[in-house]
């Protein structure tokens, strides 16, 4: 059974920097894309972020280029979301994601099968 676990949320200022972490087990990490998405009050689940099982292909929302980046590390079945220059409008729950294959995820919430429980980021003005 594929199990994802995400640490790191918290409440910062903007401007701020946040570290998300994501460790997965229940089948071979290297073999799937993992990616982030997060979702605000009100609002549908969005993609943020994803990165290839062999590393080489990430990919990123226009509002967060720049500013975040996606990691993963094989060796401990973990995937990173480093999150710098935060701003309110990044105030979400966000959600650690497996995807179906090795390559490039889906941007679509509803074509994913595992998810993390979640964590919270809160970025105060």
């Amino acid at each position: 059974q594929v199990q994802l676990v995400e640490s790191g949320g918290g409440l910062v200022q903007a401007g701020g920097s946040l570290r998300l972490s994501c460790a997965a087990s229940g089948r071979t990490f290297i073999d799937y894309a993992m990616g982030w998405f997060r979702q605000a009050s009100g609002k549908e689940r969005e993609f943020v972020a994803s990165i290839s099982g062999n590393v080489e292909n990430k990919h990123y929302i226009d509002t967060v280029k720049g500013r975040f980046t996606i990691s993963r590390d094989n060796a401990k079945n973990t995937v990173y979301l480093q999150m710098n220059n935060l701003n309110p409008e990044d105030t979400a729950v966000y959600y650690c994601a497996e995807g179906r294959g090795g390559e490039r995820m889906t941007t679509t919430a509803s074509e994913i099968d595992y998810w993390g429980q979640g964590t919270q980021v809160t970025v105060s003005s």
